[in-house]
C-alpha cells in the first residue's frame, strides 16, 4: 500500500471482453427500444384530459421504475468504460466502446426530450397524480423538476439532431482536450536525473519544496502549453460555441441560466454569494503578501502560489496518507473513518501518477454495486493527502444515499451540494491536526495548506468564474484566438488576485487543462466549489455548537441532496443561503485563520 495503488474494477466486469459487457450493451439498446414504444402506446394517450389520475398514476410508477433500472446497467457500463479511459487514454478499444454506448445512448436523450415535454404538458393533473403513494410519489421532486425544465426545449426533431452532432461536436472536442493534456509527457530535470514526466506531474510539481524546481516547472509548463494553445482554444470555442447556440434555440436567458437550474439555486443566492467574496478578496491578498514574506519576494510569483510552508512539506507515504485520514475522520464519525477503511481495503481507489491518466481528481459512485471510484494523482504533498480525503468525502455522500436506498433519479445531486461532503471532509481533517499542534511553526504549516486550499476556491475559482462569463459573452460575437483567451485569464487574475501576486508572474493557460471548461453539460462548473466549500464551513459552524449530535443530521442532509432546492435543504440547519450575511459569517472563519497565520 506503500505504492500508490490502482482501483479494482472486477466486480463490474472482468475486462473489455467480459462477455457480460457485451450482453450489458445489448440489453440498454433492448430496453430504450421498448420504452421508446411504451412512450408512444402507453403516454401519449394519457394526454386526453378525461384519463383517470390512477391510469396516469400506474404509467408513471412504470417509468420511474423502468429509468432507474435503465440508469443503474447503462451507468455500469459508462463507470466501466469511463474509469479506463480516465486512467489510460491510451487505450483505443475502450474509447471505441464507450463511443459505441453514447451512440447507443442517443435514442434515450431524444425519448427524455419527449418525456420530459409529456410531464409539462400534464399541468396540474401531474402534481395531483403525485400525490397517490407509490414510486411516483417517491420521486415527485425529480419529474416535477423535468416538467419545469421542458420550458426550455427546442422541438423534438431539434433536440434529437442536437443529440447527435453533439457527438461529433462538443463531446468530440472535450475528448480531444482530455487526449492531448493526458498523454502528453515532458523532459524534465528532478533530483538530478532527467526524467520524463506526464503532464499531471509536472503540473503538481507546482507544491513542490524546491523553489528552483517550482519555477522551472512553471516554465516548462508554460512552454508546453504554448505549444498546444492553439488546438486546445479550437476545443474551447467548439464547446462554448455549441453550448452559446443551443442555449439561444432553447430559450435560457444567458449561459448561466442552465446551470443555476442544475445547481438548484437562484440567482440571488449567486449574487450574494459572489458580492460577500469579492468584499474579502482583500483579506486574502493579505495572505499572499504574507506567504511572500515568508518565502522572501517582494510579490508573491504564481509559481509559489502552492508552494508549502514548514513542517508540511514532507513527503508522505500512501500508508501515512491513509492512516492520517483515517484517524481524524474517526474523531467526527466512526461510520465514516469505516467507510474510507473500506475504500482503501476494496482498492476503490487509483491514486498512481502514470504515462495516459488524466490529470486531477474525481469520485464517481456506481450505483450498480451500490459503490465508488477515486481517482486521484498521488504524489505524496499534503495538498494529495487532502486531495484524498475530499474526494472520500464525495463517496460518503453515496454511501449516505446507498444505505438509505436511494435510486439513481433521488440522487441526481447538483454539484452546488456535491462539495458538501468533500469540503467538510476536508475540513475535519484541517481542524483536527490543527488541535494536534503545540509548535507555532507547525500550526503556520497547517494553516497554510488550509488557507491554501480556501484561497483557490474561493479566489480562484472566483476568477474562473469572471473568466468563462467573458468567455461565453466574447464567443458569441465570434471564436476567440488563444492569445485573446489568455489575455481573458489574466485580466480575471489581476481582478481577484490583485496585489497578492505578481503581476507580472500570473499564469495565463490556467483555462487549458481544466476538462470542465470543455463539457458542455458543465458550463460554469466553478462557482459550485466555492458554493461547497462555503456551506460546509458553515454546516460546520452548526457541527462545532451541537457536536455528536449535527453528525446524524448531516447524514440525512447527505442522503436527501437530490431530492429538494439548496435553500430548502440549508434550512433545516437555520441557514440562509440567499443572505449576504450567512456567505461573510462563513469567509470569516477563514479571515479568523489568515489573522492568526499572519500573527505567527
Amino acid at each position: 500500500m506503500t505504492t500508490p495503488p490502482r482501483w479494482d474494477l472486477s466486480n463490474l466486469y472482468l475486462s473489455l471482453d467480459d462477455p457480460t459487457l457485451t450482453a450489458d450493451m445489448e440489453a440498454v439498446k433492448k430496453s430504450i427500444q421498448e420504452a421508446t414504444q411504451a412512450f408512444e402506446t402507453k403516454f401519449l394517450p394519457l394526454l386526453d384530459p378525461a384519463t383517470s389520475l390512477e391510469a396516469l398514476n400506474h404509467v408513471l410508477n412504470g417509468y420511474v421504475e423502468d429509468a432507474n433500472a435503465l440508469e443503474l446497467k447503462a451507468g455500469k457500463i459508462f463507470s466501466f468504460l469511463g474509469a479506463i479511459i480516465s486512467t489510460d487514454s491510451f487505450n483505443k478499444t475502450a474509447e471505441q466502446l464507450h463511443s459505441k454506448m453514447a451512440i447507443a445512448m442517443l435514442p434515450l436523450h431524444d425519448l427524455d426530450v419527449r418525456i420530459s415535454a409529456w410531464l409539462g404538458a400534464l399541468g396540474d393533473r401531474l402534481d395531483k397524480a403525485l400525490e397517490i403513494p407509490g414510486p411516483a410519489h417517491d420521486h415527485a421532486f425529480r419529474l416535477l423538476e423535468m416538467a419545469r425544465e421542458s420550458r426550455f426545449q427546442m422541438s423534438e426533431p431539434e433536440e434529437s439532431l442536437a443529440n447527435e452532432l453533439t457527438l461529433s461536436g462538443g463531446r468530440a472536442w472535450g475528448d480531444l482536450q482530455g487526449v492531448l493534456t493526458s498523454q502528453k509527457s515532458v523532459d524534465f530535470e528532478l533530483d538530478g536525473t532527467l526524467q520524463t514526466l506526464p503532464l499531471p506531474a509536472l503540473i503538481n510539481l507546482r507544491s513542490h519544496p524546491d523553489a528552483g524546481v517550482r519555477e522551472r516547472a512553471y516554465t516548462r509548463e508554460q512552454q508546453v502549453f504554448e505549444e498546444l494553445k492553439e488546438p486546445l482554444a479550437a476545443c474551447l470555442n467548439g464547446v462554448k460555441g455549441e453550448v452559446v447556440t443551443l442555449d439561444r434555440k432553447r430559450g435560457r436567458e444567458d449561459c448561466l441560466h442552465s446551470s443555476l437550474v442544475k445547481a438548484r439555486i437562484d440567482r440571488g443566492t449567486l449574487e450574494a454569494m459572489l458580492a460577500a467574496i469579492d468584499d474579502a478578496l482583500p483579506m486574502f491578498r493579505r495572505y499572499f503578501q504574507a506567504k511572500a514574506r515568508i518565502l522572501g519576494f517582494e510579490k508573491l510569483p504564481w509559481w509559489s502560489l502552492f508552494a508549502p510552508i514548514g513542517e508540511v512539506n514532507k513527503e508522505y507515504s500512501f500508508d501515512e496518507a491513509r492512516e492520517l485520514i483515517l484517524e481524524h475522520f474517526g474523531s467526527f464519525s466512526p461510520e465514516l473513518a469505516e467507510f474510507a477503511r473500506g475504500a482503501f481495503e476494496k482498492h476503490w481507489i487509483d491514486a498512481e501518477q502514470r504515462p495516459g491518466k488524466r490529470g486531477g481528481a474525481f469520485c464517481m459512485g456506481v450505483d450498480a454495486v451500490q459503490e465508488s471510484r477515486i481517482m486521484s494523482n498521488f504524489d505524496g504533498s499534503f495538498d494529495q493527502v487532502i486531495t484524498l480525503a475530499h474526494e472520500l468525502g464525495h463517496g460518503f455522500h453515496n454511501y449516505c444515499a446507498y444505505k438509505a436506498g436511494k435510486t439513481p433519479m433521488q440522487t441526481n445531486t447538483p454539484m452546488t451540494l456535491a462539495e458538501t461532503a468533500s469540503i467538510m471532509s476536508e475540513t475535519i481533517v484541517f481542524n483536527a491536526l490543527l488541535k494536534t499542534v503545540s509548535d507555532p511553526r507547525e500550526e503556520r504549516a497547517i494553516l497554510e495548506t488550509t488557507i491554501s486550499s480556501d484561497a483557490q476556491t474561493i479566489v480562484d475559482i472566483y476568477s474562473r468564474f469572471i473568466f468563462e462569463k467573458a468567455v461565453f459573452e466574447r464567443r458569441k460575437e465570434s471564436t476567440i484566438s488563444a492569445d485573446e483567451i489568455n489575455a481573458l485569464m489574466l485580466d480575471a487574475q489581476r481582478r481577484t488576485y490583485g496585489d497578492g501576486l505578481n503581476q507580472d508572474v500570473l499564469n495565463k493557460f490556467a483555462w487549458t487543462w481544466k476538462p470542465h471548461y470543455y463539457s458542455t453539460q458543465l458550463s460554469f462548473y466553478n462557482y459550485p466549489y466555492a458554493f461547497g466549500s462555503l456551506f460546509a464551513k458553515g454546516l460546520y459552524s452548526v457541527y462545532r455548537e451541537r457536536g455528536e449530535a449535527f453528525v446524524e443530521d448531516y447524514k440525512t442532509l447527505l442522503t436527501n441532496t437530490g431530492e429538494a432546492q439548496a435553500a430548502d435543504l440549508a434550512a433545516r440547519f437555520g441557514i440562509d443561503i440567499r443572505s449576504k450575511e450567512f456567505w461573510e459569517a462563513s469567509l470569516a472563519q477563514i479571515g479568523e485563520q489568515i489573522e492568526r497565520y499572519i500573527a505567527i
